[in-house]
């Protein structure tokens, strides 16, 4: 890593996700020198914090971030709240040439129904925070005393929820979910889980791989609505144009398993926890029981073409179904940042140039919301970094070319900040408890104590 950042054209991306690391390899194969900037003293975003804890295999694209890091050129540090009072997002244009903002898309969007503010409803990010050691979520409590569970939802998010709520407790406390998580679901009471969907099975956004995982949680019958996943006309002629073995088909064939294998499981000796999928059901209340959601009343949805699109429209029908947890997955906006536009959810931007302000780019789900997989980032943080490359090359990046280096500046406004050797230095204290427990990890979910550990290592 760079010493000191002096050298050619320098860039600062804030948020060290994967849109931010695919962001500062391509900035260091354009010659730019770049800091990364995280407001967690731990890198990888929701590779981290996100991605489920039983699914190992995804979260080993941190040793391509790890290759970047240690890149001449780029320098990490964490513990540094950029909008947050000590760091005015102003002031990040004057002192780097460029500044690319991947700050993703944390905030949850909201029903807008009755209910929701009841205890018992809480957004998935809080959920998913909490059992991955999010240090903002990870002293969250949520009642698991309860026997059905609702997840709102059609993604691989809700599909992550529901998989914890039903996993077995002894497979959960082999991997690297936090402790008080493992704690928890091992004395949960959560028996179903139903995931609502607003349109049909055709719709949904679960991918083919994370479906076949329901299939092999030992003790879980997967059972679906009384339409299964019989397609509407509409529907069925939208699968009719989709090329051989595209996604909606291997989609589509995934669910037949699961019906499949859940009829061929009905005679054998029934399992204790259930997953239930219920497809064209709308929220439209969260019912009050004692305090506390009790149930959720759904409509009965159709489907409709609307400006060529299908669209799920009310029946007019209503189902109410008890429940004593609800969470909800229905997506994501960005975050407001003191002078940096809004538009859809996300930043406003032309293909990466942030609207309105010179010199300022943005990628990942903070330019164009919460779709696609990890892998996403690469090419949408590569048309970023074009657009950067091509305003260097016409001379707009000049004015800070003589600015001095930030790094004190940095440090006298963050103190507890924390450079890559201080993360490394959390990695090995973690994954040693972790070999003291044979887990892959044990988190620190404390932002004192990673701070703490880093120090410690510092020469």
């Amino acid at each position: 890593m760079a010493d000191d950042g002096a050298r050619g054209p320098r860039a600062v991306v804030v948020g060290a996700g994967p849109s931010g690391f695919y962001a500062a390899a391509a900035l260091l194969d354009a010659g730019f020198a770049v800091d990364l900037l995280d407001r967690l003293p731990t890198p990888f975003g929701l590779v981290r914090a996100g991605v489920a804890p039983d699914h190992p295999r995804i979260k080993a694209v941190t040793r391509v971030y790890e290759k970047t890091a240690r890149r001449e050129g780029l320098r990490f540090f964490g513990g540094v709240d950029v909008g947050g009072g000590a760091i005015p997002v102003d002031e990040l244009a004057a002192r780097w040439d460029a500044v690319v903002w991947a700050v993703g898309a944390p905030v949850p969007v909201a029903l807008g129904i009755a209910g929701e503010e009841l205890r018992g409803c809480h957004p998935a990010g809080d959920v998913v925070g909490w059992y991955n050691g999010h240090p903002d979520h990870a002293s969250r409590a949520f009642d698991l005393e309860v026997e059905r569970a609702v997840v709102l939802g059609n993604g691989n998010v809700a599909l992550d929820v529901a998989r914890m709520l039903l996993r077995d407790p002894a497979e959960l406390a082999l991997t690297d979910m936090a402790d008080h998580a493992v704690a928890a679901l091992a004395d949960a009471r959560v028996r179903e889980v139903v995931l609502i969907g607003r349109r049909g099975p055709f719709q949904a956004a679960f991918t083919d791989g994370e479906l076949a995982e329901l299939g092999r949680l030992d003790g879980v019958r997967v059972a679906f609505d009384a339409d299964g996943l019989e397609l509407d006309p509409l529907s069925a002629a939208a699968l009719d144009a989709e090329p051989e073995g595209s996604p909606a088909r291997r989609k589509l064939e995934a669910l037949a398993a699961l019906a499949g294998a859940s009829d061929a499981g009905a005679d054998a000796a029934p399992a204790d926890r259930r997953l239930s999928f219920r497809f064209l059901r709308s929220p439209l209340e969260l019912v009050e029981r004692d305090g506390r959601v009790g149930a959720i009343r759904l409509a009965v949805n159709r489907l409709a073409e609307r400006d060529g699109r299908l669209v799920a429209e009310p029946t007019g029908a209503e189902e109410t179904l008890d429940c004593g947890l609800v969470v909800t997955a229905v997506g994501h906006r960005a975050a407001p940042l003191p002078g940096l536009p809004l538009a859809g959810g996300a930043i406003a931007n032309d293909d990466g140039r942030v609207a309105g302000r010179a010199r300022e780019y943005v990628v990942g789900w903070a330019k164009r919301g919460p779709s696609g997989v990890i892998g996403t980032n690469k090419g949408d943080a590569l048309e970023t970094v074009a657009r950067i490359v091509a305003d260097r090359d016409a001379g707009q990046l000049a004015p800070t070319s003589g600015a001095p280096d930030a790094e004190p500046w940095l440090r006298e406004r963050a103190p507890a900040l924390v450079a890559w050797h201080g993360w490394e230095a959390i990695d090995a204290h973690e994954r040693l408890r972790g070999e003291r427990a044979g887990r892959p990890r044990v988190k620190l979910v404390d932002l004192s104590e990673m701070t703490t550990v880093a120090a410690a290592c510092r020469t």
